[in-house]
Protein backbone atom coordinates (compact mmCIF):
# COMPACT_ATOMS: atom_id res chain seq x y z
CA UNK A 1 0.00 0.00 0.00
CA UNK A 2 1.29 3.61 -0.85
CA UNK A 3 1.96 5.33 1.98
CA UNK A 4 0.22 9.18 2.23
CA UNK A 5 2.77 11.13 4.00
CA UNK A 6 4.45 14.35 3.50
CA UNK A 7 8.49 14.29 1.37
CA UNK A 8 10.86 12.41 2.53
CA UNK A 9 14.36 13.07 3.11
CA UNK A 10 16.87 10.69 4.30
CA UNK A 11 20.01 12.04 5.90
CA UNK A 12 22.17 8.62 5.91
CA UNK A 13 25.21 7.63 3.55
CA UNK A 14 23.85 4.29 3.74
CA UNK A 15 23.18 2.38 0.45
CA UNK A 16 21.92 -0.56 2.65
CA UNK A 17 19.17 2.12 4.46
CA UNK A 18 18.27 3.07 0.84
CA UNK A 19 17.55 -0.59 -0.35
CA UNK A 20 15.48 -0.84 2.68
CA UNK A 21 12.98 1.98 1.97
CA UNK A 22 13.63 1.15 -1.71
CA UNK A 23 12.72 -2.57 -0.75
CA UNK A 24 9.18 -0.88 1.21
CA UNK A 25 7.87 0.90 -1.62
CA UNK A 26 8.65 4.35 0.68
CA UNK A 27 9.88 6.92 -1.84
CA UNK A 28 12.36 9.45 -0.39
CA UNK A 29 15.33 11.76 -1.83
CA UNK A 30 18.49 11.74 0.01
CA UNK A 31 20.09 14.74 1.59
CA UNK A 32 24.09 14.97 2.37
CA UNK A 33 24.90 16.01 5.79
CA UNK A 34 27.93 15.59 8.24
CA UNK A 35 27.75 15.16 12.00
CA UNK A 36 30.62 14.43 14.15
CA UNK A 37 29.00 11.20 15.68
CA UNK A 38 30.48 11.94 19.21
CA UNK A 39 27.95 11.29 22.20
CA UNK A 40 28.66 12.29 25.97
CA UNK A 41 31.09 10.06 27.69
CA UNK A 42 28.42 8.79 30.65
CA UNK A 43 25.60 8.30 28.65
CA UNK A 44 23.69 5.10 28.78
CA UNK A 45 25.01 3.21 25.86
CA UNK A 46 21.73 1.92 24.74
CA UNK A 47 20.96 5.94 23.91
CA UNK A 48 23.54 6.02 22.00
CA UNK A 49 22.24 5.22 18.39
CA UNK A 50 18.94 7.32 18.93
CA UNK A 51 21.09 10.33 20.30
CA UNK A 52 23.38 10.22 17.26
CA UNK A 53 20.32 9.75 14.94
CA UNK A 54 18.50 13.08 16.54
CA UNK A 55 21.78 14.87 16.17
CA UNK A 56 22.06 13.85 12.04
CA UNK A 57 18.40 15.10 11.67
CA UNK A 58 18.91 17.89 13.50
CA UNK A 59 21.20 18.93 11.26
CA UNK A 60 19.15 18.19 7.94
CA UNK A 61 15.97 19.65 9.05
CA UNK A 62 16.72 22.99 8.03
CA UNK A 63 18.02 22.00 4.74
CA UNK A 64 14.94 20.83 3.41
CA UNK A 65 11.22 22.62 2.63
CA UNK A 66 8.69 23.16 5.36
CA UNK A 67 6.58 20.37 4.08
CA UNK A 68 9.21 18.06 4.43
CA UNK A 69 10.34 14.86 6.76
CA UNK A 70 13.91 13.86 7.54
CA UNK A 71 14.77 10.58 8.52
CA UNK A 72 17.84 9.83 10.00
CA UNK A 73 19.25 6.70 11.65
CA UNK A 74 22.79 5.60 13.16
CA UNK A 75 23.48 1.91 14.43
CA UNK A 76 25.63 0.25 17.04
CA UNK A 77 26.50 -2.88 18.23
CA UNK A 78 27.11 -3.76 21.99
CA UNK A 79 29.12 -6.76 23.69
CA UNK A 80 30.14 -6.73 27.25
CA UNK A 81 28.42 -2.89 27.73
CA UNK A 82 31.27 -1.60 25.09
CA UNK A 83 29.99 0.21 21.66
CA UNK A 84 31.29 -0.95 18.28
CA UNK A 85 31.12 1.34 15.94
CA UNK A 86 32.19 1.33 11.93
CA UNK A 87 36.18 0.91 11.90
CA UNK A 88 38.90 2.76 10.93
CA UNK A 89 40.59 0.39 9.37
CA UNK A 90 40.80 -3.61 8.36
CA UNK A 91 43.04 -3.79 11.67
CA UNK A 92 40.41 -2.77 13.81
CA UNK A 93 37.96 -4.65 11.75
CA UNK A 94 40.06 -8.00 12.82
CA UNK A 95 39.81 -6.77 16.47
CA UNK A 96 36.87 -6.08 16.36
CA UNK A 97 35.24 -9.20 15.02
CA UNK A 98 37.59 -11.49 16.80
CA UNK A 99 35.83 -10.03 20.15
CA UNK A 100 32.26 -10.90 18.63
CA UNK A 101 32.73 -13.93 17.32
CA UNK A 102 31.33 -17.19 19.54
CA UNK A 103 29.75 -14.63 21.22
CA UNK A 104 26.02 -13.28 21.43
CA UNK A 105 25.62 -9.67 20.72
CA UNK A 106 23.21 -6.70 20.50
CA UNK A 107 22.37 -4.40 17.67
CA UNK A 108 20.47 -1.13 18.52
CA UNK A 109 19.67 0.90 15.59
CA UNK A 110 18.09 4.50 16.85
CA UNK A 111 15.66 6.29 14.07
CA UNK A 112 14.41 10.09 14.69
CA UNK A 113 12.12 11.33 11.78
CA UNK A 114 11.11 14.97 11.97
CA UNK A 115 10.38 18.36 10.67
CA UNK A 116 10.01 21.81 11.49
CA UNK A 117 7.46 21.26 13.68
CA UNK A 118 7.80 18.14 15.36
CA UNK A 119 9.87 14.66 15.59
CA UNK A 120 9.45 11.23 16.89
CA UNK A 121 12.74 9.19 17.99
CA UNK A 122 12.59 5.54 18.95
CA UNK A 123 15.57 2.35 18.83
CA UNK A 124 15.21 -0.96 18.29
CA UNK A 125 16.93 -4.27 19.71
CA UNK A 126 18.03 -7.45 18.10
CA UNK A 127 20.26 -9.96 19.45
CA UNK A 128 23.00 -11.88 17.01
CA UNK A 129 24.81 -14.69 17.42
CA UNK A 130 27.81 -15.16 14.82
CA UNK A 131 29.65 -18.79 15.46
CA UNK A 132 33.38 -18.88 16.47
CA UNK A 133 35.40 -18.36 13.42
CA UNK A 134 38.69 -18.58 12.41
CA UNK A 135 41.93 -16.02 11.81
CA UNK A 136 41.85 -16.42 8.42
CA UNK A 137 38.19 -16.73 7.98
CA UNK A 138 37.84 -13.59 9.87
CA UNK A 139 40.95 -11.90 7.47
CA UNK A 140 39.33 -13.51 4.83
CA UNK A 141 35.68 -11.57 5.49
CA UNK A 142 37.66 -8.64 6.11
CA UNK A 143 39.19 -8.58 2.67
CA UNK A 144 37.29 -9.96 1.02
CA UNK A 145 34.39 -8.10 2.02
CA UNK A 146 35.21 -4.47 3.49
CA UNK A 147 33.47 -3.52 6.62
CA UNK A 148 34.55 -0.14 7.08
CA UNK A 149 31.16 1.31 6.71
CA UNK A 150 29.50 -1.10 9.10
CA UNK A 151 28.92 -1.11 12.85
CA UNK A 152 30.67 -3.96 14.87
CA UNK A 153 32.41 -4.73 11.12
CA UNK A 154 30.04 -7.06 9.44
CA UNK A 155 26.83 -6.47 6.97
CA UNK A 156 24.62 -9.52 7.70
CA UNK A 157 23.14 -9.28 4.46
CA UNK A 158 26.99 -10.45 3.15
CA UNK A 159 28.81 -13.62 3.32
CA UNK A 160 29.01 -13.54 7.54
CA UNK A 161 25.77 -12.94 7.57
CA UNK A 162 25.10 -15.96 5.68
CA UNK A 163 27.61 -18.60 7.01
CA UNK A 164 28.30 -17.46 10.22
CA UNK A 165 25.41 -15.88 11.81
CA UNK A 166 23.41 -19.03 13.30
CA UNK A 167 20.28 -16.74 15.13
CA UNK A 168 19.10 -13.58 15.50
CA UNK A 169 16.09 -12.65 18.16
CA UNK A 170 14.20 -9.57 16.50
CA UNK A 171 14.34 -7.62 13.04
CA UNK A 172 16.59 -8.49 10.43
CA UNK A 173 16.43 -5.33 9.07
CA UNK A 174 17.16 -3.32 12.11
CA UNK A 175 20.77 -5.59 11.97
CA UNK A 176 21.01 -4.18 7.93
CA UNK A 177 20.85 -0.95 9.55
CA UNK A 178 17.08 0.53 9.88
CA UNK A 179 13.96 -0.99 11.39
CA UNK A 180 12.01 -0.63 8.38
CA UNK A 181 8.62 -1.74 10.14
CA UNK A 182 8.87 0.92 13.13
CA UNK A 183 9.56 3.18 9.84
CA UNK A 184 6.97 2.20 8.07
CA UNK A 185 4.43 2.30 10.74
CA UNK A 186 5.28 6.23 11.88
CA UNK A 187 5.16 7.40 8.24
CA UNK A 188 1.36 5.87 8.22
CA UNK A 189 0.49 7.10 11.49
CA UNK A 190 2.47 10.87 10.66
CA UNK A 191 -0.48 12.31 8.86
CA UNK A 192 -3.00 11.68 11.67
CA UNK A 193 -1.02 13.84 13.81
CA UNK A 194 -1.90 16.87 11.96
CA UNK A 195 -5.78 16.28 12.46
Amino acid sequence: MQLNHPPLYLASKSPRRQELLKAAGIPFQLIDVDVEETYPDDMVVEDVPEFLARKKATAAIPLVPLDGIVLAADSIVILDNIVFGKPVDATEAIEMLSKLVGRHHLVITGVFLGNHERGVGFSEFTSVWIEPMSPEEIAYYVNTFPPLDKAGSYGIQDWLGWSRISRIEGSYANVMGLPIHKVYETLKDWNKEDQ
